[in-house]
């Protein structure tokens, strides 16, 4: 990866834009739908006509969404380096071997040195950022720490690396139709068949993208 892999605190342009986003309900199909137009919480799931090849048929948890722009995590982009020991090694993280392990993910295009981990909500930091009312995303080592004794969150990802979106960048993309969106759950987010997680999202809305437009949408 060229450097060294680390944990650092969530972006505070992000935690502001978490701060603002509005909750939906994730019942409509098109993204943009949930409450005041902002998607923080929700999944976002590419269109067939996605014409960036790095986000290609991807699912995404959109952790923040707001005027100040939206940060998020790819979910269905699994890493076969480093291993989650691995990484613990070069964090000097103990327990090596650890007593629990959790998948790594390429979480985005966006500082993929840098470590995010998205989990469930019953552990949690002073510094973690909530995710919905049952998500929760840390980027400090002491999550790392717990999991490798044992402990931690009872579910949870490691991406390096995030999807983010300046002010009015993803509001435009939603314009052009390349995103779809649906409220998350655990399979979809922390199961490990991440080969059909994109149907199976789209099989949630009741779509079969056999019946998407092959041409909708540019991101």
């Amino acid at each position: 990866m060229g450097r060294r892999a680390r944990t650092g605190e969530i972006p505070e342009d992000f935690r502001a834009a978490a701060r603002k986003t509005a909750s939906g309900d994730g019942s409509g199909t098109r993204a943009g739908q949930a409450g005041g137009g902002y998607l923080g919480g929700q999944l976002l799931i590419a269109m067939p006509g996605m014409q960036d090849p790095r986000f290609a048929q991807a699912i995404i948890c959109l952790c923040a969404h707001s005027p100040d722009g939206a940060m998020g995590i790819v979910m269905n982009k699994p890493l076969e380096t480093p291993s989650f020991e691995d990484l613990l090694k070069q964090l000097d993280v103990a327990p090596t071997p650890p007593a629990r392990r959790i998948r790594l993910l390429a979480g985005g295009p966006v500082e993929g040195a840098r470590g995010f981990v998205l989990h469930t909500a019953d552990w949690s930091s002073e510094g973690s950022l909530h995710v919905g009312g049952d998500y929760a995303l840390t980027a400090s080592v002491d999550i790392l720490k717990a999991i490798a004794e044992g402990g931690g969150p009872r579910e949870g990802v490691l991406a390096l690396g995030y999807a983010g979106w300046g002010p009015g960048q993803l509001e435009n993309e939603i314009q052009q139709n390349a995103w779809l969106s649906v409220s998350p759950d655990e399979a979809l987010l922390f199961d490990p068949d991440h080969e059909a997680k994109w149907r199976r999202a789209l099989r949630k809305l009741r779509v079969d993208p056999l019946l998407l437009s092959g041409a909708a949408g540019r991101a």
